[in-house]
């Protein structure tokens, strides 16, 4: 399986300014389809629809407001979340409390905000192959969707507080006399500076200022009597460094802004986009703007460069994005597929929510495409094409889909209409003919041929791209 990614150096002048329609940049059903692929995961028919007859203000305006999503839990979503987490946690079963997550992502009405919990996921990266807590490892994940969006010095500040991220970087052992530079190296090197900003001395005197931060009962606790009140240098300034100065301190500098705007450019935008001096000029603006998430977030959201030709379709679909995705545009929400058979599926295709790889979390970008996980993601597209992966493993009535959408059942129309739906439109020239010559019609049934179809265009190199 090939995969090109085309990016272009960007023209500077398409920056951070806000997007409006032109006729080389139109409003149309390509960019319609890229705003929820980015944003979220996916959109219905129904939705894509609705977004481009209102236009992109409207349309940008439900997806940072949490109102994007027409196709809801049918119950009170919060209420329901909250039960199933909860027995999650009573089971001490870490699938069932990854099944919770991907219900969250399923149904939610705010893909966005599930969307940033998982890139805090990754950037505060936590595993509970280490932790055996799923109380704690469900408490930090409620902790990153209610900052997802919060001015970042609060959310680091409420992070390092956080009883999961204490134990998973032995903060309980960092005493006065006896350091642990385990808490303050990540916190330099993968929370806030960067590799480059900072030295070993730098390290070794952040994890003074950190001594005396324990966790007693499942909760943050500071031991006066284990903390270091000596004097520290830390990045060149003297003084009797606590914790919370630490913070302060590092949240001051100019390489955390920069780092910030990295990772949120990492996440909208496509490999290769934004060039350095857009990921600066976005930092000046978080900078500015007391870091806030919802800013920078926005920022891009809003911007001529999300926009741009040179970004549509220039990422690697992640494994939520590829699954859940391709579950919400294709409607499976009545029944759904089980989401702890899908939390696996994310497994098998290289992302095992709650057990990250390493401090450093999952690379992701061309590193989702090794050869496993493409037959993982190919197998995958055929099971949910079958429905086997509902409660009743019955086949989809794939007929009454295409109906509901006004759409023909012709499988070369048909694979056009998959098209526009996961794509905005055919790739390239040929797309189609090639997707439906690859599809048997022969002794099949219409249902088949449509389900033959789906898992053809699912599994397709051109599907594995956001």
């Amino acid at each position: 399986m090939e995969l090109t990614l085309q990016a272009k150096k960007p023209d500077s002048s398409t920056r951070w300014r806000e997007y409006r329609p032109t006729k080389k940049t139109p409003w149309n059903l390509r960019r319609v389809v890229h705003l929820h692929r980015r944003s979220g995961f996916a959109a219905t028919w129904t939705e894509l629809q609705r977004d481009l007859q209102e236009g992109p203000q409207a349309s940008i305006d439900r997806v940072l407001n949490g109102t994007t999503c027409e196709n809801s839990f049918p119950e009170d979503f919060e209420r329901m979340s909250a039960t199933i987490a909860e027995a999650a946690v009573r089971s001490n079963q870490p699938d069932r409390l990854k099944a919770w997550w991907l219900f969250r992502m399923l149904f939610t009405t705010d893909p966005l905000t599930e969307k940033l919990t998982l890139l805090w996921h990754n950037h505060f990266a936590t595993s509970n192959h280490k932790l055996e807590d799923l109380s704690l490892m469900r408490q930090q994940n409620d902790l990153f969707r209610s900052l997802a969006r919060a001015p970042f010095g609060k959310l680091l500040t409420a992070v390092l507080h956080d009883p999961a991220m204490l134990l998973w970087l032995d903060a309980p052992s960092n005493h006065k006399g006896h350091p642990n530079e385990n808490l303050a190296r990540e916190l330099m090197e993968l929370f806030t500076l960067g590799i480059g900003h900072y030295n070993e001395t730098d390290v070794k005197e952040a994890a003074r200022a950190l001594t005396g931060w324990t966790v007693i009962d499942d909760r943050f606790s500071f031991r006066a009597s284990q903390h270091d009140a000596g004097q520290k240098t830390i990045l060149n300034q003297r003084g009797a460094w606590n914790g919370e100065e630490l913070v302060e301190l590092l949240l001051d500098q100019r390489a955390t802004p920069q780092r910030l705007a990295w990772r949120l450019c990492q996440q909208f935008l496509g490999e290769g986009v934004a060039q350095q001096e857009d990921i600066s000029s976005l930092a000046d603006g978080l900078q500015t703007h007391d870091l806030d998430i919802d800013w920078g977030t926005e920022t891009i959201l809003r911007s001529e460069l999300f926009f741009a030709d040179q970004n549509i379709r220039q990422r690697v679909a992640g494994p939520a994005e590829f699954i859940i995705g391709a579950t919400r545009a294709l409607e499976l929400f009545d029944p759904p597929p089980q989401t702890i058979i899908l939390a696996d599926w994310m497994r098998q295709l290289g992302q095992d929510l709650f057990y990250p790889p390493n401090v450093g979390g999952w690379n992701g970008g061309r590193d989702w495409l090794r050869t496993s996980a493409l037959i993982s993601r190919a197998n995958f597209a055929t099971g949910l094409s079958r429905g086997q992966f509902s409660s009743n493993h019955q086949l989809p009535d794939w007929s009454r889909f295409t109906a509901k959408q006004g759409q023909s059942s012709i499988p070369e129309d048909f694979a056009a209409f998959l098209a526009d739906l996961l794509f905005g439109g055919e790739p390239s020239p040929g797309w189609i003919e090639g997707i439906v010559k690859g599809v048997s019609t022969k002794s099949h049934s219409r249902e088949v041929v449509l389900q033959q179809t789906i898992a053809a265009v699912l599994a397709s190199p051109e599907a594995q791209l956001n």
